[in-house]
């Protein structure tokens, strides 16, 4: 029994369900699809105050082979307690959203999607005003970055937990090299092949909580495809190349036991962003999960920080409860 309720839920009870989990940790969700314009349709999710008028909202994106239904929500639940409204979507082929498992053609297709989703809600005439900013995990991170780059002048800020601005020469696959891999790939794109460790294990610190991550029935277990690879390749490279233009106010999070993505390309990315509001936290001995695989303790100074960054940007906007 134990069993099946680790599967139903993140949380593990299978008694309890979402409406009443989320009701006593003090906020409202809400879950539905969203068409893109060129046509997917995307699950999404919110995370909303339930006792006060948000302060700003955040728009969040997760990383690959995961997604927003499951330990992701963690987060977003947390910025939903101390007084933002969250948002985020399964990209394509994650989660619940429409396209093939994992594979991820064309980067700047999800940008676009993220983009239209983002702007919708930042739109909406009940959050018209607030302060908006961009979260984002791993690729989630650099997908965040290139949003910014798609419109400089359009977010206050963001928060990139372990941002992917450079593939990690600790997981790149070392057979085929990139050239084969490139040109097998323009044939068999899809084909899951790529020869990888388990990020899972190379993410999580905590072995309890590599179970729970391990019981995701959403996540990608598979080989990374063939076309994925390259393309992710293709745009942190890209990304690597343009750290000098990134000019929006933000904090980046990293743990110096990393081998999923490179703190040192962090550090690059804070020395240079030509932002004038840059902050950089390097986290001694954290792995790539900051904020699920740590020990609690761990976590619980991760989000002080992303809080007390967050305050002091969103300051006169106090909670108001309702």
């Amino acid at each position: 029994m134990e069993e099946s309720q680790e599967l139903l839920h993140f949380w593990g009870d299978a008694h309890v369900s979402e409406e009443e989990y989320y009701e006593a940790q003090g906020i409202l969700s809400s879950k539905s699809f969203y068409t893109s314009p060129r046509g997917l349709s995307l699950f999404t999710r919110s995370w909303l105050p339930l006792s006060s008028s948000p302060r700003g909202i955040i728009c969040m994106v997760h990383g690959y082979g995961n997604d927003i239904s499951w330990t992701f929500q963690t987060t977003a639940i947390f910025f939903a307690q101390v007084g933002f409204a969250s948002f985020a979507l399964d990209l394509e082929g994650h989660g619940h959203s429409q396209g093939l498992r994992a594979f991820v053609p064309n980067v700047d297709l999800v940008v676009d999607d993220c983009f239209s989703f983002f702007n919708s809600i930042k739109e909406k005439p009940e959050f018209l005003g607030l302060p908006s900013f961009l979260y984002g995990e791993s690729m989630g991170g650099a997908i965040c970055l290139l949003i910014h780059f798609k419109d400089p002048n359009g977010w206050n800020g963001a928060i990139l937990a372990a941002p992917m601005c450079k593939i990690s020469d600790s997981v790149k696959p070392r057979w085929p090299i990139p050239q084969i891999l490139i040109l097998v790939a323009k044939f068999l794109p899809t084909l899951p092949i790529v020869p990888t460790a388990d990020l899972l294990d190379k993410s999580v610190k905590v072995a309890e909580k590599k179970i729970i991550a391990g019981k995701n029935p959403l996540r990608y277990r598979g080989k990374p495809r063939l076309g994925t690879v390259v393309e992710l390749l293709r745009v942190t490279d890209y990304l690597h190349s343009r750290l000098g233009d990134v000019s929006l106010p933000f904090i980046v999070l990293h743990g110096s036991a990393d081998v999923v993505t490179d703190p040192d390309v962090s550090r690059s990315l804070y020395e240079a962003a030509k932002s004038e509001d840059k902050t950089i936290k390097i986290y001694e001995g954290m792995m790539h999960s900051l904020l699920f695989g740590e020990t609690d303790e761990n976590i619980e100074i991760v989000r002080g920080d992303m809080l007390s960054w967050l305050n002091h940007r969103c300051e006169g906007r106090e909670i108001v409860v309702s």
